[in-house]
């Protein structure tokens, strides 16, 4: 296939919760020039849940490919790859629903989508460029997700590691590692992986 096109190149990132994904998209978004690349997540598209109480909207399994608007965000990467601009949402982990303020998206010739679900459904799989998977091992990333949603996201301790044992793992294995036979390049330690974000930059502007 012949990757050099005047529309935008959407490059999706995949692989487990706080295995690095947004590292390595952000890390390659800095080397290129800032008018050029952008980063959009996966995680922005979770379905609205402002009509469900709190302790319903805790309840949701959000490691199940059915908690997220794939169909919402595959319409917004078929748009941007024609050259139109779109209106994100914005999602509010502290309340487990979408803020209401959207987040206005212009096309660049880079797009990186990066996000845990993203190789689960065919037609979104299609709507990508390149595939990118991060493989890091599991107790790294319950570690870093530990560390990211106490501080970041508000969470406890023992309500991190239940989610972490009843939904995240077993979400991992039967939606999440299966995909990865459809990424085009694996790559072992994400963010922190130089050679292969040196070899991913090369690649990109040679696509583009």
């Amino acid at each position: 296939m012949n990757f050099t096109h005047k529309q935008p190149l959407l490059v999706g990132v995949a692989g487990a919760s706080a295995s690095g994904k947004s590292l390595l998209a952000k890390t390659i978004q800095q080397r290129l020039p800032t008018e050029q690349i952008q980063v959009i997540s996966e995680d922005s598209y979770y379905y609205d849940q402002s009509h469900l109480t709190m302790s319903e909207r805790e309840r949701t399994n959000y490691d199940h490919p059915s908690s997220m608007d794939h169909d919402l965000l595959q319409t917004h990467l078929g748009l941007l790859k024609q050259g139109k601009s779109i209106h994100a949402p914005s999602y509010d982990f502290s309340q487990h629903t979408r803020r209401a303020e959207t987040i206005e998206v212009h096309p660049t010739p880079i797009i990186i989508i990066e996000g845990i679900m993203l190789f689960s459904e065919q037609g979104l799989r299609d709507t990508l460029d390149l595939k990118l998977f991060v493989d890091t091992p599991l107790d790294i990333c319950l570690l870093r997700r530990i560390r990211r949603d106490i501080v970041e996201r508000g969470r406890s301790l023992e309500s991190v590691i239940n989610q972490y044992k009843n939904t995240v793992r077993p979400g991992y294995i039967n939606f999440i590692q299966p995909t990865k036979e459809y990424a085009d390049v694996i790559i072992p330690k994400g963010g922190k992986n130089n050679i292969a974000i040196d070899l991913i930059e090369t690649k990109l502007k040679a696509m583009i």
